[in-house]
């Protein structure tokens, strides 16, 4: 049996719109009000990844938040097309420091 999985991508237009000629689902929103509903209802209709714009992230946390407690879906950070925030990493690394008690994602100056 095999089980398609559906993603959406939730940000500006003009930062996610290029992701529906990889047939992606796309949900443009101009407000922070309009992302939480457009998260909650894709999850809500079982996407398994939800990207979400990094401006949008820290505005839509508590939304991510209860999401996160499912397995499905996975909330990714992904930049817009202004570029990174550096809010992405952050999250990866506080996540990856939670999974395994030690934050082996920074480097401090002179380690290799």
């Amino acid at each position: 049996m095999i089980f398609m999985y559906r993603i959406a991508v939730i940000g500006d237009r003009d930062s996610i719109l290029g992701f529906k000629a990889l047939g992606v689902e796309i949900f443009p929103v101009a407000t922070a009000e309009q992302a939480a509903r457009a998260l909650r209802n894709a999850g809500e209709e079982g996407y398994a990844i939800i990207f979400v714009t990094e401006p949008l992230l820290a505005e839509i946390e508590s939304e991510i938040d209860a999401l996160n407690r499912e397995v499905l879906p996975a909330v990714i950070p992904i930049p817009n097309n202004k570029g990174a925030t550096g809010v992405a990493m952050e999250r990866m690394r506080r996540t990856v420091e939670q999974a395994v008690g030690v934050d082996i994602l920074s480097q401090k100056e002179g380690d290799k």
